[in-house]
């Protein structure tokens, strides 16, 4: 059903002639979407875009302002957040700047109170680590985020699902209530409202199959109905009726009144509905409006102004962080296992001394630090996936733009990533015996940290094209399987084939230079022993000829620059992330387009059939 606040019905009602009465596109009205099919698909052009044209009367643009928001079918909420905080965050975002934090607070709690969850501000709402708040509850709570800016244009997808009778009355009551106040308009769709919710809609629009079996108004719609031979009986909910009669999925009989009482199915019901709506005065005053409203022209508004930029990355890395805190899948769990694999790395290669055959063992630990402990950023990708659904709902309403979500879920979990890059290696790194300078240490600590940032940029843009968590980490883990078998540890680079593995594989992982950095850093100022002892030779072997000779790496250039390759190689991720996102934001609209296009030409083209028909007909009648 399409729901808009109500306005005063017209009171002569008792003719089917009365039914082009009421306009189903007006301002400050409340319409519903009723079909028997759980998917409805609404579009509405004239809202999309930067900018929106008025087809109202004149209007001065300082004193209006267009919003609109959408609730969808799914309740997508940040879990570990309370019922308050999630409301505070969402006034930050969603509220003007030149409001106050003390002001945008009054406006969270009054619209909680609107939604009855008071008694709840402070419980979390809860995922899948803990029970939290109910999914009626749930659902009040995405009415709430989006009801903040009290929106001209209001589009609900079941709002009352999983609401009880009293709480579904309330909640639309409470929409419809402020839509009145501040001339906005709800569209919703609904199944089987109450009837007091039902009382509550000035339109309704009843959809079979994607086929238009009603649009009018609500108090004329039992009147449609009963003229077609199909009167509501009496103590029995409108809503309950109409469905009843155009469900097709079980295939009932019927009674049809009339002249005489008839039996028939539910697809000769609907085709009766169809072609009565379609013949109607009322459906013919629809289209003439429809095909005016089209074609005017009004003046362009711009759309109400949100938070700045930077509130918007405050508020983000704010809220992300939080989360990230209170949500042990993110960093914690992976914090204790890091610690688990470093005492275990500790233990197996405890002091590896200098003997020749620790040049291998050290390569070994090295690699292992610097690929396995890195591959384990797969473990965050269920998270990732939940923060990217977060994001595309909100992105949908227009909270924020894709630069500050970026810019935040970076700077919020730097600092994580730089905990659990250092507290684990610290033990893995002296256990080992590895060079003790504090200098080779900070370098060893920052080399991690970077490849960590660098496998987290990773795993977004996968989870911004793969959103299911099982194949994203599939994926995840293939990319990085396929980067880490040519890094050149487990085939030296020479030995790598030219074809594909070294050119452009082994050049474009970032394990090629955490390897490089990782071994120029611990080799390079030890000597060891030769390999041939045994004629009683002392001949040794620097460090750097182990790196250049054993390893077969560059040692033209400094372990810094392989540093600050990895570093430039964080940024670069992030930014693909960014464009990830914003490409798929380009997709949809031009799918969008391309539709309307197509709708157009399909009109034109029908049109221009019709007009050749009627050319026909009136050369056949002359000749």
């Amino acid at each position: 059903m399409n729901l808009t606040s109500p306005r005063t019905q017209n009171s002569d009602t008792s003719k089917s002639e009365n039914y082009s009465s009421d306009c189903p596109y007006v301002r400050d009205s409340t319409t519903a979407v009723h079909s028997n099919h759980s998917q409805i698909a609404l579009d509405f052009p004239l809202i999309y875009g930067p900018e929106i044209s008025t087809i109202h009367e004149p209007i001065r643009t300082h004193t209006y302002k267009w919003s609109k928001a959408y609730v969808t079918q799914d309740d997508v909420l940040m879990t570990t957040l309370t019922v308050r905080e999630a409301m505070y965050y969402s006034a930050e975002l969603l509220l003007s700047d030149s409001l106050s934090r003390k002001d945008k607070r009054e406006r969270a709690e009054s619209a909680i109170m609107e939604m009855g969850l008071q008694d709840i501000m402070d419980t979390r709402i809860g995922g899948r680590n803990n029970k939290g708040i109910s999914g009626g509850q749930r659902r009040r709570v995405s009415i709430c985020t989006e009801i903040l800016i009290c929106p001209k244009l209001l589009l609900l997808d079941e709002p009352t699902s999983g609401l009880d009778s009293a709480a579904s009355y309330h909640v639309m009551n409470s929409i419809v209530e402020q839509a009145r106040s501040h001339g906005g308009t709800v569209i919703a769709t609904i199944h089987q409202p109450s009837p007091e919710v039902f009382e509550l809609f000035d339109n309704l629009c009843i959809l079979s199959y994607g086929s238009s079996v009603y649009f009018g108004s609500t108090a004329l719609a039992s009147e449609f109905f009963a003229v077609n031979g199909f009167p509501c009986p009496q103590m029995r909910n409108p809503s309950d009726h109409f469905l009843r009669i155009i469900n097709k999925d079980f295939d009932m009989d019927i009674e049809r009144s009339g002249s005489h009482v008839s039996t028939i199915n539910a697809t000769e019901a609907i085709d009766i509905l169809k072609n009565s709506y379609k013949s109607s005065s009322f459906c013919q005053e629809m289209l003439r409006q429809v095909a005016e409203i089209s074609s005017m022209k009004g003046q362009m508004v711009k759309k109400e102004a949100k938070a700045e930029f930077t509130t918007q990355c405050w508020v983000l890395t704010r809220r992300s962080f939080v989360n990230m805190y209170r949500d042990p899948g993110y960093y914690w769990l992976r914090l204790i296992i890091y610690i688990a694999l470093c005492a275990s790395i500790g233990t197996i290669f405890f002091n590896i001394g200098n003997d020749y055959g620790s040049i291998q063992a050290r390569g070994a630990m090295l690699m292992y630090i610097g690929g396995y402990l890195t591959f384990m950023a797969i473990g965050g990708f269920p998270s990732f996936v939940e923060d990217m659904k977060i994001f595309r709902r909100e992105r949908l309403n227009g909270h924020y733009d894709v630069a500050s979500f970026v810019i935040s879920n970076s700077l919020s979990s730097a600092l994580f990533l730089l905990v659990i890059s250092l507290l684990p290696t610290i033990i893995a790194y002296f256990l080992v015996g590895l060079q003790k300078h504090i200098q080779n240490y900070i370098f060893f600590a920052l080399m991690l940290y970077s490849s960590m940032l660098v496998v987290e940029g990773l795993m977004m843009i996968v989870a911004s094209i793969v959103p299911d968590f099982l194949m994203g980490i599939i994926t995840g883990a293939g990319i990085q399987g396929g980067m880490m078998l040519a890094c050149g540890f487990f085939r030296l680079p020479n030995d790598l084939p030219k074809p594909f593995w070294k050119y452009p594989v082994h050049y474009i992982g970032f394990h090629k230079y955490v390897n490089q950095g990782l071994y120029k850093n611990e080799f390079i100022g030890l000597t060891f022993p030769s390999n041939n002892n045994g004629g009683g030779d002392s001949t040794t072997i620097s460090g750097k000829e182990v790196v250049r000779d054993y390893w077969q790496i560059q040692v033209g250039y400094s372990k810094w620059v392989d540093l600050s390759i990895v570093f430039g190689m964080v940024f670069l991720y992030r930014f693909l992330f960014w464009v990830t996102v914003k490409l798929g934001e380009v997709k949809p609209a031009k799918q969008r387009n391309l539709m309307n296009v197509k709708q157009r030409n399909d009109q034109v083209m029908s049109s221009n059939l019709k007009s050749e028909s009627t050319d026909w007909e009136v050369f056949s009648r002359n000749t």
